[in-house]
């Protein structure tokens, strides 16, 4: 007690009396808060070493110094790339910002060449062959009780745990991934094979710009995977392994080091949109950003609903507005580049994170009169014979009766 009153005055004093008055503390009472930990004493060298190498022979690590074998030899049948479901392998950068010779696997890891978008398979893969390999794990289909079990195991959102795309987290048998952006990744499907060692299904959470095609997540997760959705709702997802899933010869899958950067593509929005003039489409811009938003987007929500909305709006409207004011720009590009291909329309501007979208000139993809009387001549002679066809039948029956 003593000397914490006498600690708690000298810090007051200046400091030639501190130091003078310092002398005065003995040794015996000044405790550190934080000692050193001390290391583990080993009686010899050779038990040290014998212990090291049962820990290394545990861990099945191959070579001496714990390090596994490279480059990985992988026999998945498609092409590595950092996205799956937000990639379009059909469109081709025009640049690049870093120099394809870096691969975000490592130098010397992998048994592929980076090409800067994707690291290609070595050969054409045998499509029947791998369909009846997913078959044969997948097994059996599940019952209509099995596949309740399942959902009302893993369906529920009381899991302990939270994975962001890439960090990995076990927990007795619940399995949680949270999807964002970044839609399927490479790194998760590493994650969602060290899920179904230990557990059946994986319950996977997508946010943000993947929401808007979920088809299109659900097709990538099936095909890279190797499993089978059983459970859709909104945005909630249920992965199952199948009935022979062999824990122990999962396959091969390299980490991904680093997300590499996006490559350079082509100009999404022109100076003059195609079928306009100029001065239409300074117009129409004008008039898109005074307008009303039909929709205001919040960042890593559910935009299941988007595109549904964004078609029956342009039934009586020209151009549509989305305020994406907390989404961010890169996201706005994305969204704008989606819906482009789904709704389909034109994305005329993005401003202030803004999106001005455009129904395009469909009067040339619009039917004629002509096109419309064949139709209508065609399906009334179909009609003519159906009708035919069926008082046929209704007077041979009469006659049989008679």
């Amino acid at each position: 007690m003593q000397s914490r009153i006498l600690c708690f005055s000298t810090r007051r004093l200046p400091l030639h009396q501190r130091r003078f008055l310092s002398h005065f503390i003995p040794d015996h009472q000044y405790d550190p808060p934080f000692s050193p930990s001390p290391k583990p004493y080993y009686k010899s060298k050779k038990n040290h070493a014998e212990k090291k190498k049962k820990n290394n022979s545990e861990n099945g690590d191959p070579n001496k110094n714990g390090a596994p074998k490279l480059p990985f030899k992988s026999n998945l049948p498609f092409d590595f790339r950092y996205s799956y479901s937000e990639s379009d392998p059909s469109v081709g950068p025009i640049s690049f910002r870093e120099s394809p010779k870096f691969s975000p696997f490592g130098p010397g890891r992998i048994d592929r060449k980076w090409t800067g978008v994707s690291a290609p398979v070595q050969g054409e893969p045998d499509r029947e062959r791998v369909e009846e390999e997913r078959n044969r794990i997948l097994g059996e289909p599940l019952s209509e009780v099995e596949v309740a079990e399942l959902i009302e195991r893993y369906r529920h959102s009381d899991c302990a745990r939270q994975i962001n795309l890439g960090s990995i987290c076990h927990r007795f048998t619940l399995s949680r991934i949270k999807m964002r952006k970044g839609g399927v990744t490479h790194n998760m499907l590493g994650d969602i094979h060290n899920h179904w060692k230990k557990a059946e299904a994986v319950r996977i959470k997508c946010l943000g710009v993947p929401t808007l095609d979920m088809d299109n997540v659900c097709f990538h997760l099936e095909d890279k995977s190797g499993g089978k959705v059983i459970y859709r709702n909104i945005n909630i997802l249920l992965l199952y392994r199948g009935r022979n899933y062999d824990t122990k010869n999962c396959p091969v899958i390299p980490l991904m080091l680093w997300k590499p950067y996006a490559p350079i593509y082509p100009r999404l929005v022109k100076n003059v949109i195609e079928g306009l003039t100029y001065e239409e489409t300074k117009e129409m811009r004008k008039s898109g950003l005074n307008s009303d938003p039909l929709l205001k987007l919040t960042r890593n929500g559910v935009y299941v609903n988007v595109v549904e909305r964004v078609r029956e709006a342009f039934k009586t409207q020209e151009v549509v507005k989305l305020d994406c004011i907390h989404v961010g720009t890169s996201d706005c590009k994305k969204i704008g580049v989606k819906l482009r291909d789904l709704v389909p329309c034109v994305p005329i501007l993005f401003k202030d994170e803004q999106i001005i979208l455009w129904r395009g000139n469909f009067k040339e993809e619009q039917p004629s009169d002509s096109q419309c009387e064949k139709c209508i001549d065609s399906w009334l002679k179909l009609l003519n014979l159906l009708v035919c066809s069926v008082f046929k039948s209704l007077l041979r029956s009469k006659r049989s009766c008679l």
